[in-house]
């Protein structure tokens, strides 16, 4: 359960009955939040004309962008955490396949706070590497499901430096549950620090940084490169919707999209990758089905007044289904090998088609961050309350 107290805390945890203050000291009115359907599909239609309306031309686009970027860093609370505190990561368990690796890997967000993947790295040496962020959607522990792994290692043996993560609350991440009510906050912060590791590896290449997921990984990937300039290529799958806000805490448990003097959706958050390249991948089967008749024309008539109307693309699969399966990977595939100059050799075969036959799919057992000979520190910030009073302090000491 979650109460609202204006002009203290804002937002306020009930634990067994006692109101524990949590993150950030800001007004949360629970009428600003827009989670789930939140529009009929005629109305989220009709939403995107009315933003349209907002602006003009490019300076009033940016006057715009700049609003809802604002808002983003704001409601999240994103500019009173700490963004340079040391990362300590540990790497371990390296295993060697077909044109890549793959590591375990955990560093810290927070002093305290645990990032946790794996790391997949090309056995072909470069002078420079791309660096890809591999986000995930929800349904368990999907870092080690079978998809991700494939995605992952194929990125990796065309050349890129590939880290995948798990989201709060499950995998090795489970020092808070998935649904704790500041989880935007949480895995946003998790997402910029991610960069960081990216960036402190040997020979990755700080202009040539993406990122990609599915659904709620979706989400992550638009609400990252939205406020994050060092994203330089983004792929956002299953997930940029007019009607639909993203139905978990993690995607809109957190006002972004509305305040009293502000109305945005999804759409624009995704348009704020603009003018960066973007591949924007929608289905016929779930919220993303109008994507080439409503929710792509919006986004491309932004980058249009960047004069970059090429930069941002959308494929559409009319007969599949919410996923990030081979159609989709495949078309992720060619547009990093061509935004980053990746070799799509690797994965195309000679009849043009994808051949992820290389790789070697691991058991969960063999891909944790923590296990026996690799514990989680003691040191760690364990559960729900623990982690909104370390959330909180970070607020309170910004503030004073």
């Amino acid at each position: 359960m979650i109460c609202i107290k204006r002009n203290l805390l804002a937002l306020v945890l009930v634990w067994t009955g006692t109101c524990i203050p949590a993150y950030a000291q800001f007004d949360v009115d629970t009428t600003m939040l827009c989670q789930g359907r939140y529009y009929t599909e005629e109305e989220g239609k009709a939403a995107l004309e009315r933003f349209a309306s907002t602006y003009h031309d490019l300076a009033g686009w940016k006057e715009r962008a700049e609003r809802i970027r604002a808002n983003i860093r704001q409601a999240t609370g994103l500019d009173e955490l700490p963004h340079d505190t040391p990362l300590k990561p540990v790497v371990h368990s390296k295993k060697t396949f077909d044109g890549y690796t793959v590591e375990n890997v955990s560093f810290e967000s927070l002093p305290g706070f645990f990032v946790t993947g794996n790391l997949y790295r090309p056995t072909q040496k470069q002078k420079s590497y791309p660096g890809i962020l591999a986000t995930h959607g929800h349904g368990g522990d999907q870092r080690f499901a079978e998809y991700v792994q494939r995605r992952c290692a194929s990125l990796a043996r065309m050349g890129a430096v590939v880290f995948a993560y798990d989201m709060i609350g499950v995998g090795d991440s489970k020092q808070t549950t998935h649904k704790h009510p500041l989880g935007l906050a949480l895995q946003t912060q998790n997402s910029r620090r991610a960069v960081d590791f990216l960036l402190s590896l040997p020979n990755v290449d700080p202009e040539r940084i993406g990122i990609t997921g599915e659904s709620g990984g979706g989400t992550q990937t638009f609400v990252l490169t939205a406020i994050e300039p060092r994203i330089a290529a983004s792929v956002p799958v299953v997930m940029v919707s007019s009607f639909h806000f993203g139905g978990c805490t993690c995607e809109s448990g957190m006002p972004i999209h509305k305040t009293e003097n502000l109305q945005t959706s999804n759409v624009e958050i995704a348009a704020l990758a603009a003018p960066r390249p973007s591949l924007i991948i929608s289905d016929g089967n779930d919220w993303t089905h109008n994507t080439p008749e409503v929710e792509f024309p919006y986004i491309q008539n932004v980058y249009r007044l960047y004069g970059a109307a090429d930069q941002v693309r959308n494929l559409h699969l009319p007969d599949e289904r919410h996923d990030y399966g081979p159609s989709k990977r495949e078309g992720a595939y060619r547009f990093f090998a061509k935004e980053f100059g990746l070799d799509l050799s690797q994965v195309i075969n000679a009849q043009n088609e994808l051949d992820e036959s290389f790789v070697t799919v691991v058991p969960p057992e063999g891909l944790h961050a923590f296990d026996a000979k690799h514990p989680r520190p003691d040191y760690a910030v364990m559960g729900d309350e623990a982690v909104t009073q370390m959330l909180t302090n970070y607020a309170q000491k910004a503030r004073h």
